[in-house]
């Protein structure tokens, strides 16, 4: 075993589904894997021995939020975001690009980098690749990415091309400034729904060569179809032997859909967002937690579920909990949906490596709550 490492395991013989390792400082990943988001060093709600008990081999922080707030500097005075925020496992940190052009109107942008305004008392900062290394390694997560521009959709042709040159030429500088070898940099595909513009942006990657592959500029409002029928091509044109991260992914039909194209890795903030929401994932479904309908309902949360907010509680306390606004509500409803994701990816990788994907996918495809999500 070689640190960075992705070690392919099985591959599904009717689909493009793989299972494989990719090894980090803070042990291996086992792929396809779903990574609970952690943006400010903490998953919202949920402790992180719960976390290990519902079986997340690694979560995600983000280097905008964690750069204005507490920054970079205190975290690693405190050992580095493993030990500030008491989680042993792998932590990957995104570059905080995607939030940064997600506030487009704050912002300047230049082929050297980006200026823009912290969400937190309006003081402006400056970022170019370079910088952005030195924040994430400051941060000290096991797997980070590089300093991206991420179109919104819609996005004129012209308008994504510029990004797709410049996210490459922001690659490349990041990977010439990274200096800390326990981390595995990651490059970023992007190209909006262009399938020639992804072609270019894996092919500049590609000659800077990265030990594994973000897919961004996905999520961003285009419609789900277009998504995974612009995905087909990225996937069969990235490298075997890589992982693929489809960022900021989290439905659970569209993860069974995405790991028969071949995408090992995703994350989302829908699972403890719904939560917070008073919705839970099922296998029925969505359940909106505040019908009356659950008011009597005696039996657990989801029944084909194995989590302790299934085989503890009940429907009807998790209402009474959203209902009365309790904390506890939101807080068994993200470690239930949190844990529904991370047991769906794991199901998918026996199914994997048992040769059977196609059938779990249809299996899945055809059940009652697939149309719900």
């Amino acid at each position: 075993m070689k640190l960075h490492d992705f070690d392919l395991i099985a591959t599904d013989p009717s689909t493009s589904a793989r299972s494989g390792v990719f090894h980090t400082a803070h042990g291996p990943i086992r792929t396809p894997v779903f990574m609970p988001v952690g943006t400010r060093a903490t998953v919202k709600g949920v402790l992180p021995g719960q976390l290990r008990d519902i079986g997340a081999q690694v979560v995600l922080a983000n280097t905008y939020h964690l750069f204005l707030r507490p920054g970079s500097d205190l975290v690693a005075e405190a050992g580095g975001l493993h030990a500030f925020m008491n989680w042993d496992r792998a932590i990957l940190t995104d570059s905080g690009g995607f939030q940064i052009f997600s506030l487009a109107d704050t912002l300047k942008l230049d082929d050297d980098g980006v200026t823009f305004r912290s969400i937190i008392d309006g003081a402006w900062h400056r970022w170019t690749p370079e910088d952005n290394m030195r924040v994430q390694e400051d941060l000290g997560a096991d797997i980070i990415m590089q300093l991206d521009q991420c179109p919104p959709y819609p996005a004129e042709e012209s308008a994504v091309a510029v990004a797709v040159r410049r996210s490459a030429d922001w690659a490349k500088r990041c990977k010439d400034a990274h200096v800390r070898e326990s981390q595995a940099l990651f490059g970023i595909v992007q190209g909006g729904v262009f399938t020639n513009l992804r072609s270019e942006s894996i092919e500049r990657l590609g000659e800077i060569d990265f030990p594994g592959y973000g897919i961004g500029g996905y999520s961003v409002g285009e419609p789900h179809e277009l998504m995974l029928e612009s995905l087909v091509p990225v996937c069969e044109q990235l490298p075997a032997n890589k992982p693929r991260y489809l960022m900021g992914v989290g439905n659970p039909t569209t993860l069974v859909q995405a790991i028969g194209l071949g995408v090992d890795m995703f994350d989302c903030v829908l699972p403890t967002r719904t939560a917070r929401l008073g919705t839970a994932f099922s296998s029925e479904g969505r359940l909106n937690m505040r019908n009356a309908k659950f008011a009597r309902d005696l039996s657990p949360l989801d029944p084909a579920c194995s989590c302790p907010t299934c085989t503890e509680y009940t429907r009807a306390y998790i209402r009474h909990l959203v209902k009365s606004k309790e904390m506890l509500g939101a807080m068994l409803l993200s470690a239930h949906n949190l844990h529904f994701l991370i047991d769906l990816t794991t199901r998918a990788r026996r199914a994997i490596e048992a040769g059977a994907y196609a059938e779990f996918m249809r299996d899945w495809m055809n059940s009652p709550g697939a149309d719900d999500f």
